[in-house]
């Protein structure tokens, strides 16, 4: 793909967002501090605007928002400028809670990020509409031709056709075996090739077939540097994998992976552990320091035994922690081994509510804040069964790539509560992996808001 003004538009961006960044900065300081208007921003603000800038720096810089601005799709860049504000924004909270010579309010904090954040997603939408309406004319549009008339050459035709920001466009194949596809564009056999790439002015070319003949195609490579017409080698990786797969680069040698992996990304991973331990601090200080006397009383009058029931769970990477929860049963010999059941005879009353309505759950809030699980995540199983289904479904421990939650996407699709059968094992570990390699913070809210509505609700697998 070739765009005429990558450089400038990055350059134009930058300089916009930094202005708006310490518009922001200004107008949050005057609207929270009026008397500024007539005397002026002090000089020590100004240096702390320019901390501010360094964090911006750093944040962006981190999720590479200013990469691609051209060719970078909307999606993948709204997601890009909403975790670099979420960085932004625990980067001031972190200052301003830690160096207490800061002279600035929390409200400045929240109204400053606010316009700041209000108005860089606004204009970054703009962007994104304008240039989608007005990229033909920032791209050289450039002719390519397929050689191989096989099922990789057709789903490589249906991506550049799906994917005009690419730049491409197909002109036809070239392939000396008769294609049982009606649809393409068969321009000749692959010795015609050149001479009519050369004719019709085509700058690259794609060669997808399986197998590839190495005499033939370090000829058609000498061919092409001949002509100036750039070849591409496309290897047919379905033959080996029945799923797409993910291209990474470790020096020259391309690293191929199945599965992609959002929180392998460490500023997503920063971003997560931050919106952890605020949620986390948030419930311990406003819901369990009172809740949590209140049902030790509770809990002690209706039965013998500790207020807090502690088990051994998978954590990430198959590291045994304990799981922290209320109390809900009587003392007994099977809770590492059996789950819980409807009608389970070793519920206690107060028991039966507290899973009813998840107040049980609630002490993982501690686990949360000491690293161990995170708010949205698989839910972390008992040792035994762990050890028993990894056994028979093959992708089971996939899950424990990631920190277990209290949480999950599994649970707020039905999958949650006693597994009666493989099938719904199975539907559990399918919806984890998804969670996995479509983590985002925003559906990590989206859980979050589904969690707290089916608990109102009232969910039927909860006993």
């Amino acid at each position: 793909m070739s765009y005429k003004y990558t450089t400038f538009f990055k350059w134009i961006s930058i300089s916009i967002d930094y202005l708006f960044l310490n518009l922001s900065l200004s107008i949050g300081l005057l609207l929270t501090s009026p008397s500024y208007l007539d005397s002026g921003i002090p000089d020590q603000y100004k240096l702390n605007f320019l901390l501010f800038n360094l964090i911006w720096f750093y944040c962006s810089h981190l999720v590479e928002l200013y990469q691609d601005v051209l060719s970078r799709e909307a999606i993948p860049t709204i997601k890009a400028t909403i975790l670099a504000l979420a960085m932004y924004f625990s980067g001031l909270l972190a200052l301003k809670l830690t160096l207490r010579q800061l002279a600035l309010t929390f409200e400045f904090v929240w109204l400053s990020s606010f316009l700041f954040g209000f108005v860089l997603l606004t204009v970054k939408v703009a962007f994104l509409f304008i240039r989608k309406t007005k990229r033909h004319l920032l791209m050289n549009y450039k002719k390519v031709v397929i050689i191989g008339a096989g099922q990789t050459g057709e789903k490589i035709r249906d991506y550049i056709n799906r994917t005009p920001h690419l730049g491409y466009k197909i002109e036809g194949f070239f392939d000396d075996r008769p294609s049982s596809a009606q649809n393409l564009d068969i321009l000749g056999s692959i010795d015609q090739c050149f001479p009519r790439a050369k004719a019709m002015g085509v700058s690259e070319i794609f060669y997808t077939l399986p197998t590839p003949d190495k005499e033939r195609v370090d000829a058609l490579i000498h061919e092409a540097d001949k002509n100036m017409i750039r070849f591409r080698l496309v290897p047919e990786i379905n033959l080996f994998l029945e799923k797409n797969v993910f291209i990474d680069f470790n020096g020259p040698a391309p690293i191929l992976s199945h599965r992609q992996e959002p929180l392998e990304d460490r500023a997503n991973r920063f971003v997560k552990r931050v919106f952890d331990l605020v949620v986390s601090s948030l419930v311990i200080i406003f819901i369990l320091s009172w809740l949590i006397p209140v049902m030790a009383l509770i809990i002690k009058l209706e039965s013998k035994g500790p207020v807090f029931f502690r088990q051994l769970r998978s954590g990430r990477y198959n590291k045994p922690f304990y799981c922290f929860k209320f109390r809900s049963m009587h003392l007994n010999d099977e809770s590492d081994k059996k789950q819980a059941s409807k009608g389970d005879a070793r519920v206690t009353r107060v028991g039966a509510f507290i899973r009813k309505t998840n107040i049980d759950e609630l002490p993982q809030f501690l686990n949360v804040l000491l690293g161990d699980m995170s708010v949205i995540g698989p839910r972390p199983h008992m040792l035994k069964h762990t050890e028993d289904y990894s056994a028979v479904i093959d992708e089971y421990m996939v899950r424990h790539y990631l920190t277990p939650g209290i949480s999950g996407w599994a649970q707020v699709n039905g999958f949650r509560g006693e597994t009666k059968d493989m099938q719904s094992m199975q539907k559990r570990i399918m919806a984890d992996i998804w969670y996995l390699e479509n983590w985002s913070l925003l559906l990590d809210l989206k859980i979050v808001f589904l969690t707290i509505w089916l608990t109102i609700r009232g969910d039927r697998d909860a006993y």
